[in-house]
């Protein structure tokens, strides 16, 4: 059964996109998370959609990837296919004052487009460590934007292998929220518009907010951002604080010394480790203040 998996696999995307047994810790911004069976880079979309039709056809699980800025992968790996769009499907076009772009584009690459075309609205997003596809996904905001605010259309795959040109409107975007995952869809593209506007004040407000990150976010250690979403009318790194666990440590995982809201990797942090801290900080702001944390960062595989 597996070999006749593999055979229909390698017939649909070159051998040298596929990795067996990958260690997804090469492939996650928390630089934590054990072997995945499959390790998939599919070149294009027709290559995309032939890749899940041979993992649906043999049961095999998938999950789709960009660079793994906000996951978590379990110390046991991943029973099934990791497909990554990261990279391999990254191409964009600029036209007027639209930017059409590939899911696996990052974030930086086409807030630096629109530097070069002098397009402004994109600025919030230029330091969020994401490709496209994960930050339409969960509308991806920080400083006061989000891709709500500039999306006009996403391209989608669903379950059947169908692709989909969705206006924004229609993706149910909220605070970290979409209807992409109860969908099932698979985000392929996006067409983003912006405004016109002056270069030197574009790349201003870029290194402004680059300089906040530096200053305020732990950006020297592994961490896969913000681990927790915002509790409605609180700030979950001050709930953090309060509760007196800034710095607190459960192995090689760590509430950040710099911001709270983050758990670092202080070196050889395991899934098991995060995990655990992250249910500790839940368990004491709760016990403190009544306020149940919710985490942002996606957890896969076997812990």
């Amino acid at each position: 059964m597996e070999q006749n998996f593999e055979t229909c696999l390698y017939n649909v995307v070159d051998a040298a996109k596929i990795q067996k047994d990958e260690p997804m810790k090469k492939h996650t911004t928390f630089r934590i998370g054990g072997p995945a069976d499959y390790f998939i880079m599919p070149s294009n979309e027709k290559e995309l959609a032939e890749t899940i039709r041979v993992c649906r056809g043999f049961s095999i699980p998938i999950y789709i990837v960009g660079n793994g800025s906000n996951l978590l992968v379990g110390d046991k790996g991943f029973r099934g296919a990791i497909i990554q769009l990261y990279k391999s499907m990254g191409t964009f076009q600029v036209e007027g004052n639209q930017i059409t772009a590939q899911a696996g584009c990052s974030l930086a690459q086409i807030a630096n487009a629109a530097l070069d075309a002098a397009l402004t609205g994109f600025e919030f997003a230029a330091g969020i460590p994401g490709t496209l596809g994960g930050a339409v996904v969960m509308n991806a905001g920080a400083y006061g934007g989000e891709m709500k605010d500039v999306l006009t259309s996403v391209r989608v795959m669903t379950e059947e292998g169908e692709i989909m040109e969705l206006p924004a409107e229609k993706l149910g975007l909220g605070y970290r929220t979409s209807i992409i995952p109860e969908k099932r869809y698979i985000v392929l593209g996006a067409v983003i518009s912006l405004t016109e506007g002056k270069k030197e004040e574009i790349k201003a407000q870029m290194d402004d907010l680059r300089q906040k990150r530096v200053s305020k976010q732990p950006l020297e250690y592994p961490s896969a951002g913000s681990t927790f979403k915002r509790p409605e009318g609180y700030f979950a790194g001050k709930l953090i604080q309060d509760s007196g666990l800034k710095g607190f440590t459960v192995g090689g995982a760590q509430v950040s010394e710099k911001h709270s809201g983050f758990v670092i990797n202080k070196g050889n942090a395991t899934a098991a480790d995060v995990m655990e801290l992250i249910r500790q900080v839940t368990a004491k702001v709760k016990e403190d203040t009544g306020v149940t944390m919710e985490p942002e960062v996606k957890q896969i595989g076997e812990f």
